[in-house]
């Protein structure tokens, strides 16, 4: 059975881990990624289309200068995109996001089995909690630059603004990222967390196992002459 010391440690780390977790479900499942007022100009009147979305579906209105305003439409963002590069670069922050969500759950594991037992294998302790949760680190930070990127080198919202009106010429655009975006950083600072937490742990058994490694030479000389 592990110590106490180790126990307590490595279950904070699993509760940050499993936080990690949680949070990218949510990051996943709700559509706050953005909102955007997309502005259109036209030969009779201008638009704007709000369009507020995550990565599987969101909301659209459209407002006249006129003063009219349509009713707000729901819609899947695979469905509205015709633009194959933002289509492709949606799936691969989805894929990497699921990457993330199981290094994350591996992260659980091993810090859930290293609070309860011993394990033989190396890389079942300390080291393969360093690896998962950097590895979760990394995927998450990739997609946080790969979904500013989608929206402004390939007009995402744009494309979604026309996928749901027909509409003239676009003007301009303005961008406003929500929670499910920003609770991105949420992970990254929880899989840091773990890492430290694990890291002192291990530091204080390193120092603790040379201390009783001492070479013979360093102890006092009655107990070398005893």
């Amino acid at each position: 059975m592990p110590s106490r010391k180790k126990s307590a440690m490595f279950a904070s780390a699993f509760l940050t881990c499993v936080g990690s977790f949680v949070i990218i479900c949510v990051a996943l499942a709700t559509q706050h990624w953005i909102t955007s007022n997309v502005h259109f100009s036209g030969t009779s009147s201008n638009a704007t289309v709000t369009v507020t979305y995550g990565l599987f579906s969101g909301t659209c209105r459209q407002y006249v200068d006129a003063g009219l305003m349509f009713p707000e439409e729901n819609f899947q963002v695979a469905a509205k995109l015709g633009n194959t590069k933002a289509k492709g670069t949606i799936t691969a922050i989805i894929i990497i996001l699921v990457l993330g969500l199981l290094t994350s759950l591996l992260s659980s594991g091993f810090t859930c089995t290293n609070a309860i037992s011993n394990p033989y294998q190396t890389f079942l302790g300390p080291i393969g909690v360093y690896t998962w949760n950097s590895l979760c680190g990394i995927f998450i930070l990739i997609a946080m630059i790969l979904f500013p990127v989608n929206i402004e080198e390939n007009g995402l919202s744009t494309e979604l603004a026309r996928g749901c009106y027909s509409l003239p010429t676009h003007v301009k655009s303005e961008h406003s990222y929500g929670y499910s975006y920003w609770i991105m950083l949420l992970i990254i600072f929880l899989n840091i967390a773990s890492i430290i937490i694990i890291y002192f742990y291990d530091h204080a058994r390193y120092s603790k196992k040379k201390e009783q490694e001492r070479p013979i030479e360093n102890a006092p000389k009655d107990v070398i002459l005893f």
